[in-house]
């Protein structure tokens, strides 16, 4: 173990005993570890029997913290690095430091462990040689139906994050657009009420809605099959609002024509020709 590094360490995202012995010595090991929520990870240290100073690191830091921590290990020291639960840097805090150490040259050291996208995949019975980490979807309502336009024509499977307030709301979006495909809705992974809910979108969004409050609390992540080699977004949209799809996704008219010739197997001026008339 280098005296001077960054080490990124995941930590279990519901059961204890999912901690390697790699992360845990490694913990004990660092000289500082810098932690998403402090109370969090002096909980989790705590349950290790781990006594380490924590260093407030999160989604808002301003640079000033960043630079903080990188400069301390420049200066000889070793950090860990760790999140609320899981892998740091997917879809967690410690992007923007393990950016900025590797520019100033610190040696970085990432361990393997808990994810929950990888865990719900494997889990999902659903095609997995490729596939696409989406993380959570946008909060503003125009931008989240954009991204699910766009995940429509997404061929991989696909992963999502869920936060527990919008599940309901999130689901009966995406089935409106990806109704018929397949998916597997994880609850609570490696917690006691662990639970998968699979079917069509529209299948999942019904039962999911018939639960009651307080079967709908906990965590959700969603895996989702991609579109199939046979299906077309745009098989009951007007050349017109095929254009307008593109368009609205930010393409320039040109491009978004360009783009519907390609998806019809015709000429662009035969489309030019249909909006222009």
């Amino acid at each position: 173990m280098s005296s001077s590094a960054l080490y990124i360490i995941p930590t279990p995202i519901g059961n204890l005993g999912d901690i390697t012995e790699r992360a845990k010595e490694t913990l004990a090991t660092v000289d500082f570890i810098a932690a998403e929520d402090t109370r969090v990870g002096g909980k989790l240290l705590m349950l290790l029997g781990v006594k380490k100073p924590l260093v407030s690191y999160h989604e808002h830091s301003n640079n000033k913290v960043i630079q903080d921590i990188c400069q301390r290990i420049l200066q000889g020291e070793s950090c860990g690095l760790i999140t609320d639960a899981g892998t740091p840097a997917v879809s967690d805090p410690g992007e923007k430091l393990v950016a900025c150490c590797a520019e100033a040259g610190v040696s970085i050291c990432a361990l393997p462990g808990p994810c929950a996208a990888v865990t719900a995949i494997s889990a999902s019975g659903l095609a997995s040689r490729r596939f696409c980490f989406e993380g959570f979807l946008p909060e503003n309502k125009r931008e989240r139906k954009e991204r699910i336009d766009e995940l429509a024509r997404e061929k991989r499977t696909f992963v999502i994050y869920i936060s527990p307030h919008d599940a309901e709301d999130y689901l009966k979006e995406l089935s409106d657009v990806l109704g018929d495909r397949k998916c597997v809705l994880a609850k609570e992974l490696t917690k006691i009420h662990e639970r998968y809910f699979r079917g069509t979108l529209n299948d999942v969004s019904r039962e999911f809605a018939s639960l009651s409050a307080p079967e709908k609390k906990g965590e959700y992540l969603l895996v989702c099959e991609g579109m199939p080699e046979n299906e077309v977004f745009w098989a009951d949209m007007t050349v017109e609002e095929h254009v307008e799809r593109y368009i609205a996704l930010g393409l320039s008219k040109m491009d978004a024509c360009k783009q519907v010739a390609k998806d019809r197997g015709v000429g662009k001026g035969e489309i030019y020709k249909i909006i222009n008339s």
